[in-house]
């Protein structure tokens, strides 16, 4: 009898030291720590409000309701905030990458420029379509797309980075309908535009209608020529065309649609694949319920700033569906952004 009870009690022993040296559950990971939310952008701007926006809500749908930080990590059009995924960032599921989706045409386009194939990371989810404009500031004297294309000088827009969803599409704005548009380079981020075009340097820009400052919609202060996603947005004039619907010819909306697709993606946040599977589909789930959030939406629609979400797995879908795009769109393509 002595021998089965000291046989019992070693067992138990062992069964609580297996319980004892468990690894913690994933469920149980994030609590006490932070998620670090880095935006590939500068501070001020449409992608930094959208991440700022996700940062004040995902920590009350994460177990362990961890605290989430924003930080900045602005260059070469974001591509710095990518390249920091996989190269430093935490593998832990710490880390979250919000970019310029411009980058994911880039990839396409010119795969030994920027040498990412972004199905390898793991998508957490986007926040909304992207609905950007290219517009120039009224008092340049500009009332309509047309008026813009017999402009008899040069029109100077600013410019961030080359590749930028910006750059695609002040070069859609120039080489398929004709506008006499002159980039600046210079400007770090939309934020650093918009101070120049109230100030006389820049005539115009293209960029998330999100991120337009609301009094220059209050006063009117700008002429819209053209939208890049067949989608409506907060106080954006019904008569804005996109601009597929009105492209000169079926080849030039075929080059369109495929330069503006990552806009399906607009507002994307993507980890590391070495991330463990089980982190991903938590951060999945707690994005997801964040957009259902009616307390995100309405924070969402106070800032003018719109929720269409989709989930990681259609952002992975769609970006596999742009890079099965046939080599003749491409090609087309590049000539849209040769100058």
């Amino acid at each position: 009898m002595r021998k089965q009870h000291r046989r019992a009690a070693l067992g138990a022993l062992a069964a609580l030291a297996v319980v004892g040296f468990a690894p913690a559950s994933a469920e149980d990971f994030y609590k006490g720590r932070t998620i670090n939310l880095i935006v590939g952008n500068t501070a001020g701007g449409g992608y930094d409000a959208n991440t700022r926006l996700l940062a004040r809500h995902l920590g009350r749908h994460i177990p362990g309701n961890p605290d989430i930080v924003v930080q900045n990590l602005p260059g070469a059009a974001s591509l710095t905030s990518v390249q920091y995924v996989d190269a430093s960032a935490p593998k832990d599921g710490t880390a979250i990458v919000d970019f310029n989706f411009g980058l994911i045409t880039e990839s396409k386009m010119n795969p030994t420029k920027i040498k990412v194939d972004f199905t390898k990371f793991a998508w957490i989810g986007s926040i909304s379509q992207d609905l950007s404009v290219c517009f120039v500031w009224r008092p340049v004297g500009i009332k309509s797309l047309a008026d813009a294309q017999k402009y008899p000088k040069e029109l100077h827009f600013g410019l961030t980075a080359v590749g930028s969803s910006s750059d695609v599409n002040a070069h859609i704005t120039k080489n398929i309908f004709k506008v006499p548009i002159h980039q600046v380079s210079g400007y770090p981020g939309s934020a650093e535009q918009k101070l120049a075009i109230e100030r006389g340097e820049l005539d115009g820009a293209c960029g998330a209608w999100s991120s337009t400052p609301p009094d220059w919609v209050r006063n009117d202060s700008i002429v819209n020529l053209l939208k890049f996603a067949p989608v409506s947005g907060v106080d954006l004039p019904t008569d804005v065309p996109f601009a597929a619907d009105i492209a000169p010819s079926k080849s030039d909306a075929d080059v369109i649609n495929l330069l503006t697709a990552p806009t399906q993606v607009g507002r994307p946040f993507i980890a590391s694949l070495q991330v463990p599977a089980d982190r991903i589909e938590i951060l999945r789930r707690g994005f997801d319920a964040t957009m259902k959030d009616p307390a995100f939406v309405a924070d969402a629609e106070k800032q003018r700033l719109p929720v269409s979400p989709k989930t990681g797995e259609e952002c992975l879908q769609a970006i596999k569906d742009i890079y099965a795009l046939p080599d003749v769109v491409v090609a087309a393509a590049k000539k849209v952004l040769e100058n």
